[in-house]
């Protein structure tokens, strides 16, 4: 049975328990969050101690996971196994263990809820397993977490903090996005955050992010982002300063990352034509008109042949942050080049 997590999490608070889990995929997020709920509702807090047994999986083994599985609960409904890290389970996917998962999955004990928290990749499904666990006619729940696409995050952010009863702006869901990007579990750390420093009737706004994340009002990747637009040097290099004496506030990667992703996303809005559409700017992740504007405004400023150049600039930036051709330069002084190059148009092939 392949159910989404929405789905899991549904049937959960409705109490419909199934007898085993099998949760994998790239993003943790949803894994954590459903495996979390059962941990938190399957049994009262006084059943626990006897009947819920959490494991990890680089401490068990498949024959060890069946053995616990195969108990009944005492003085209770249920019992509970949850395997963390499944992954690591050294035979989960060799050969030899899967007549005996295939005896216990085919006929699970219907007073156990097995849940396999599988991250950072997926089963094989052409092999037996991978197809046991997918099968129409097999008793296990599925769900296959994926990573959200950097354009998906802004209608993620927005429909989590919906969930919550509570509403956020436009620019406070683009300085997120582009803060932490596709993230899900800091994302939803922060937005815990927000939430419980936001003031009844109040939506989570761009001043909130900015107390409450650590990005700083005046100086930060954002501004410093609306400064090589307006192309303001004295701006751009104040905020170069304050990031030299704040290098943990401000490491160099993140930023690299964030000003990659404006100037990709420029250079497909310049392949989609002279006047984007707002479908295109959403289909980017570029949701609020305060954020389209200003790359419209970069549109103007940046020819689309200069902005390879500029890509080809941050890539070589990020080779210099790893010690490649960097000299003696720390990392404020390869954004300061960097910066520099994007302010001041360096013929191609100068910098090789």
């Amino acid at each position: 049975m392949i159910l989404e997590a929405d789905a899991i999490l549904k049937q959960l608070q409705q109490r419909q328990f199934q007898p085993v889990y099998f949760l994998q995929g790239e993003e943790p997020y949803y894994i954590d969050v459903v495996a979390d709920l059962i941990e938190k509702t399957v049994l009262a807090e006084h059943e626990r101690s006897f009947n819920q047994v959490i494991v990890y999986g680089k401490d068990v083994d498949v024959t060890g996971i069946l053995g616990q599985a195969k108990r009944f609960p005492m003085m209770a409904e249920r019992s509970v196994v949850i395997v963390k890290e499944a992954q690591t389970v050294a035979d989960l996917e060799q050969e030899r263990s899967w007549p005996f998962l295939e005896a216990y999955l085919k006929n699970p004990l219907a007073s156990t809820v097995l849940v396999f928290c599988y991250k950072h990749k997926t089963l094989d499904s052409r092999k037996k397993l991978g197809k046991l666990l997918g099968g129409k006619e097999s008793q296990v729940v599925l769900m296959t977490s994926k990573k959200l696409y950097d354009n998906q995050v802004p209608q993620w952010l927005t429909a989590n903090v919906r969930g919550r009863g509570q509403q956020i702006t436009g620019q406070a869901t683009a300085m997120l996005a582009e803060y932490i990007g596709a993230d899900l579990g800091r994302l939803a750390n922060e937005v815990d955050k927000l939430v419980l420093n936001l003031k009844p009737g109040h939506p989570i706004d761009e001043e909130l992010v900015q107390r409450m994340v650590g990005i700083s009002k005046d100086y930060n990747i954002f501004e410093l982002q609306k400064a090589l637009v307006q192309r303001d040097v004295l701006k751009a290099n104040r905020i170069l300063a304050y990031f030299a004496a704040n290098p943990k506030a401000n490491p160099l990667i993140p930023n690299l990352t964030l000003l990659f992703n404006f100037f990709t996303k420029l250079l497909v809005l310049h392949q989609a034509g002279p006047n984007p559409t707002d479908g295109v700017f959403k289909s980017l992740g570029i949701m609020n008109s305060f954020a389209q504007k200003e790359y419209q405004q970069a549109l103007r400023v940046y020819p689309a042949e200069r902005v390879v150049g500029l890509i080809h600039n941050i890539r070589r930036a990020d080779a210099q942050s790893k010690g490649i051709e960097s000299g003696s330069m720390d990392d404020a002084e390869i954004l300061r080049e960097l910066v520099w190059l994007i302010l001041h148009n360096v013929p191609a092939g100068v910098l090789g």
